[in-house]
């Protein structure tokens, strides 16, 4: 038994680091879900890990433009229902008025016992229902019947607003609600990219998410173009104004779900490079992709929008040359990259 013990210590001890580092990647890969048995995998490379890395960022971004659009919509509905209320306390504010108006004609012809009318007008629980009754309508006059139609306009018109301000707030509700599930989706993703990272030894952990285009463009901006140059090639001075934006932003981090000043997400980066230029963009990548007109990658300018993947969930700004500045995920600044590191999805010109 003492020998066997001993046998366990030493195999132990001769591959603690190796062992337990197969065991913390293994369990870091089986949690991003690739598999979906909750067994652990072997042993990855570092090949392997970059690649469900890259993976990992690329439904992170996909999850992140969904976010955005969850986002435009939720602000959008907020918007709406901001101004319903606003314009149903204005009716409300005109009808108190007319009711009091009302009252004050019908209690100066009141001849009869009981609640002055137009205190019953103001503590009625159904205002409409009185305004239509026999009672109301004999001690007002007929000539009064204009104002209760008035009155019975507004009440009509208020209710209608309260409507559907009830279903802007529960659109409101159902955009937050899709927030915070594609926030969940956005930082799981990302934190298990994180998990994997961490396993690699420091030497190996550039490279992924694009890093390669990274390490390229240190001297590609050289051999590519200086700024001026792009520009120079934009079809017109709008396009040239966001290649001239972009180029000033690189090197700022990417943060999802920002559109600046100082970081970005994919499609936050060109919004924001065209906003700059005064021209307006929507919020997310398959929706910019039809802010213009479709152009042939051969038929590519500087200023034109390239997208990735074919759920359309990745934006680049080119430059020319085959190139383009985007933001492309945390692992890396806005940069410059070749449009041929991700699989191309198509181009659109901003006109």
């Amino acid at each position: 038994m003492a020998a066997h013990r001993k046998s366990r210590r030493s195999s132990v001890g001769g591959h603690t680091v190796r062992t337990a580092a197969t065991i913390a990647l293994a369990g870091a890969a089986t949690a991003t879900g690739f598999d979906g048995t909750g067994h652990a995998e072997p042993q990855l490379t570092p090949t392997q890990v970059k690649a469900k890395v890259d993976q990992l960022y690329q439904e992170a971004e996909a999850a992140t433009e969904k976010y955005n659009g969850a986002k435009e919509r939720a602000e959008a509905a907020e918007t709406r229902l901001g101004t319903l209320r606003d314009e149903a306390a204005r009716r409300t504010e005109q009808l108190n008025e007319a009711r009091d108006a009302l009252g004050t004609i019908a209690a100066a012809q009141y001849r009869g016992a009981g609640l002055d009318p137009a205190m019953q007008l103001a503590f009625t629980d159904d205002p409409d229902r009185y305004l239509d009754s026999a009672e109301f309508v004999e001690r007002a006059g007929s000539r009064q019947a204009t104002s209760v139609a008035n009155v019975r306009r507004q009440l009509r018109e208020i209710e209608q607003l309260r409507g559907a301000a009830h279903i802007e707030l529960t659109s409101l509700k159902s955009r937050q609600a899709e927030l915070q599930r594609h926030k969940k989706t956005i930082t799981g993703k990302l934190g298990a990219a994180r998990r994997l990272m961490s396993q690699l030894p420091a030497g190996e952990r550039a490279g992924s998410g694009g890093d390669r285009a990274s390490r390229d463009t240190t001297g590609a901006r050289e051999e590519l173009t200086a700024p001026g140059a792009a520009t120079e090639g934009a079809p017109n001075s709008r396009a040239a104004a966001a290649v001239s934006y972009a180029y000033a932003k690189l090197g700022s981090p990417y943060v999802w779900g920002a559109t600046g000043p100082d970081a970005f997400d994919c499609s936050g980066l060109v919004q924001a490079a065209y906003r700059s230029a005064g021209i307006s963009l929507p919020r997310t990548t398959y929706a910019q992709i039809d802010a213009g007109q479709r152009v042939a990658r051969s038929e590519l300018l500087p200023g034109d929008l390239v997208f990735f993947y074919s759920g359309i969930t990745h934006v680049g700004l080119y430059i020319g040359d085959g190139r383009m500045i985007h933001a492309p995920n945390p692992s890396a600044p806005v940069r410059e990259a070749p449009i041929d590191e991700m699989p191309y999805a198509g181009a659109t010109r901003v006109v």
